[in-house]
């Protein structure tokens, strides 16, 4: 189907795409992890920390919220504002982070041994965490595990998903840098549309002249014949 724009016009019509694709953020890998790390985090609790009394409870339940959360808000404010997408992730990183720290002073505080690289399940746990996004694949272990089994799988799956959001912060600014934000997108839009409507006109003017010309032409033909 033909259309009234020209060829470069068309091709230009990204530049009328002022909101951002939503990102889905059921589909982001980290925010899986996220998701999984507030429900393990709910049943650390209530296994290894007193119900009442202890505002430590409250503040890792909050922070591994705050985590996910973010995410979810930070992708769907992303579709008008990849600054807004940039903070809130970063809110949430800030959040895991501080989640982490709560999770390394229990062990320290209980004299729980951090597993390192040494460690001989560190490398089985670290690839189990790495391939497993979701609650389920975690379920069955939360009643079984000890207080260091359980501190240690939730950090490595801390570390595992504050790289995978790093990677993801790198990717947006690089899109911020190329795409700008929605000002620069809007100014875009407007200038690629007055570039397509200054190009429609200049191209009906030239086959207007074309017409004239050719309607010319063929006047004078009749009368050339008129005339023999």
């Amino acid at each position: 189907m033909k259309t009234n724009l020209p060829e470069s016009a068309q091709d230009n019509n990204e530049d009328k795409n002022i909101l951002r694709k939503n990102q889905q953020w059921k589909t982001l890998r980290f925010y899986q992890k996220t998701d999984t790390l507030y429900q393990l985090t709910f049943s650390f609790c209530k296994r290894f920390l007193p119900l009442y009394g202890d505002r430590t409870v409250d503040q890792m339940v909050q922070a591994a919220r705050s985590g996910k959360q973010n995410i979810i808000e930070g992708t769907e404010d992303g579709v008008t504002s990849t600054e807004m997408e940039l903070k809130l992730i970063n809110v949430a990183r800030s959040s895991l982070q501080e989640l982490r720290a709560d999770y390394e002073d229990y062990i320290k505080s209980r004299h729980l041994q951090l597993w390192g690289k040494n460690h001989p399940r560190y490398i089985p746990l670290l690839n189990f965490c790495r391939v497993n996004n979701d609650y389920a694949a975690y379920k069955p272990f939360i009643y079984r595990w000890t207080a260091e089994e359980f501190c240690n799988t939730a950090i490595i799956l801390l570390h595992i998903t504050d790289r995978m959001m790093c990677r993801y912060l790198e990717h947006l600014q690089k899109a911020f840098i190329k795409q700008g934000g929605i000002k620069e997108r809007m100014y875009a839009a407007r200038t690629g549309y007055r570039r397509q409507q200054d190009e429609l006109i200049k191209r009906l003017q030239e086959e207007n002249n074309e017409l004239k010309a050719e309607n010319e032409r063929l006047r004078n033909e009749l009368l050339i014949m008129k005339n023999k």
